[in-house]
C-alpha cells in the first residue's frame, strides 16, 4: 500500500529515452541534459526538474555545444511533448522522493522470515511502458547495489514479474540486450527472477535461453497463435522419453504443470508431470479495510507516506535565471546611465563650440579679408587676380 516512487535521475537517460520512445537523436539530448546536470551540480528529482534542465539546455546551446556537442530546439520540444503525454500517464506521481530503497524489499519479520512484497500494478497495466521501464530500473538497481553472493544455497531475493509480455512487447534491441544482460548477471547477486506470461513465445529466445526453470502449466490449441505457442512451449524443455511433451501440454488439468530445473551439475533435468500444491492465502484482491490495517502496521509507513520536495533542478535555475535577469536589469541601468552621461557631455562640447564660434565671428576686417585672399588662392582665377594685385603693387614702388 505504500506508494511506490523513483527519481529522474536514478532511472537514468537510457531508459528514460526508451520510457519515452525518443529516437537516437533525441537519446542524445536526454544524455546531454543528464551530463550538464552532473557537471553543473542540478539535482534531477522531478519531472518539472527535467523539464527546466531541458529548456536550459536548449537556451544555452550556442554555449555548451563546444562541449557536449548541438543540440537543436526541435529535439527539446519533441521530448517535452513526450513528457506532457507521461504526466497524463501518472509519471508525475511516479517520480519523486522519497525514493523506493531496495533493501526494503529483503526484510524479514519479526520472527526472522522473509516478506512478500506485492506491486499494486493495477493503474500501471494501462500504462505498460511505465511497468516495463520500472520493473527494469528495479533490477538495474539490484544488480548495482547487491554484492557478489556467488552459488548460495538460498536467494536473497526473487521476483515474479506478472503479465511478462508488457516487459517486452514493442521493445527496442537495446532494452533487449539490457534485459539479457541484467537475467544473466544477476543470479550472482541472489537474486531469482521468474517471468509469468501466457504463452512462452511472449519472452524472446535470448530471455528464454538465460532461464533455468521452467513451470508451463495447460495450454489449449484453438488457434494458429495457439499451436505454434504449444509448439514453442514443448522445444523449450529436455524430452523425456516417457511421453511427447506436446501433447501433454494440451491434456494438463487443474493443479498440473510440466516441470523442469537444474541439477546439482546445473544442467536441465529432463521434463516430468506434475501436480502443484494449492496456494495458501487468499484469492483476489485485498479489501480496503484490510488493506488500511496492513499499511498503519507497516513498519516503513513513516518511510514512503510523506512526499519529499527538495531543492533541486527546478529551484536551482530558477534561483540562476533571477540571477541574471537582476544582473541584466543592472547592465541595462548602467548602459542608460552612460548613455546619459555622454548625450550631457556631448551638449557641452556643443555649447562649447558654438561659443568658439560667435567669438571668431568678431574678428577684424583685416582678418577677414586675408582669410578670404587664402581661399582665394587655391583657384586659377584667384592667382591671375592675386598675381595682378601684386604686379600692380611693385610697379607703383
Amino acid at each position: 500500500g505504500h506508494p511506490v516512487r523513483t527519481t529522474v535521475y536514478e532511472m537514468g537517460p537510457t531508459l528514460l529515452s526508451n520510457l519515452l520512445e525518443l529516437n537516437e537523436t533525441q537519446g542524445g539530448v536526454m544524455q546531454v541534459a543528464f551530463s550538464v546536470a552532473y557537471d553543473e551540480g542540478l539535482l534531477l528529482l522531478y519531472l518539472k526538474d527535467l523539464r527546466s534542465m531541458l529548456n536550459w539546455v536548449a537556451d544555452n546551446a550556442a554555449e555548451l555545444g563546444r562541449s557536449y556537442g548541438r543540440v537543436s530546439r526541435a529535439s527539446v520540444n519533441a521530448i517535452l511533448r513526450r513528457l506532457l503525454v507521461l504526466e497524463e500517464a501518472g509519471g508525475e506521481v511516479f517520480f519523486g522522493e522519497p525514493a523506493i530503497r531496495v533493501e526494503h524489499l529483503m526484510q524479514n519479520d519479526f520472527s526472522g522470515r522473509g516478506v512478500i512484497s506485492i506491486l499494486d500494478a493495477t493503474t500501471l497495466y494501462h500504462s505498460p511502458r511505465i511497468y516495463a521501464t520500472f520493473l527494469l530500473w528495479l533490477l538495474s538497481e539490484l544488480m548495482e547495489e547487491l554484492p557478489e553472493r556467488g552459488d548460495a544455497d538460498l536467494p536473497r531475493l526473487v521476483f515474479f514479474f506478472d503479465e511478462a509480455h508488457l516487459l517486452f512487447s514493442s521493445a527496442p534491441k537495446a532494452l533487449l540486450e539490457k534485459i539479457t544482460q541484467v537475467v544473466r548477471l544477476i543470479r550472482s547477486k541472489g537474486v531469482g527472477v521468474f517471468f509469468i506470461t501466457q504463452y512462452p513465445n511472449d519472452v524472446p529466445d535470448q530471455v528464454i535461453g538465460q532461464l533455468g526453470n521452467r513451470i508451463q502449466h495447460a495450454l489449449r490449441a484453438f488457434t494458429p497463435r495457439d499451436r505454434k505457442a504449444l509448439k514453442a512451449a514443448a522445444e523449450t524443455f529436455r524430452e523425456n522419453p516417457a511421453f511427447d511433451t506436446e501433447e501433454v501440454i494440451g491434456q494438463l488439468g487443474v493443479g498440473e504443470a510440466l516441470i523442469s530445473t537444474l541439477n546439482a551439475k546445473g544442467v536441465p533435468s529432463v521434463v516430468d508431470r506434475t501436480l502443484m500444491s494449492p496456494p495458501r492465502s487468499k484469492f483476489g484482491p485485498v479489501d480496503p479495510k484490510k488493506r488500511a490495517q496492513l499499511i498503519s502496521r507497516s513498519p516503513l509507513k513513516s518511510t514512503y507516506e510523506q512526499t519529499i520536495d527538495r531543492e533541486s533542478a527546478h529551484e536551482m535555475l530558477q534561483k540562476r535565471e533571477a540571477e541574471l535577469a537582476e544582473q541584466r536589469q543592472l547592465a541595462a541601468e548602467e548602459e542608460a546611465r552612460l548613455k546619459e552621461e555622454l548625450k550631457r557631455r556631448k551638449q557641452e562640447e556643443k555649447k562649447k563650440t558654438s561659443s568658439s564660434r560667435g567669438g571668431r565671428s568678431r574678428q577684424s576686417v583685416g582678418e577677414t579679408l586675408a582669410k578670404s585672399i587664402a581661399r582665394t588662392i587655391g583657384s586659377s582665377l584667384g592667382r591671375q587676380i592675386i598675381r595682378g594685385i601684386l604686379g600692380s603693387i611693385s610697379g607703383r614702388r
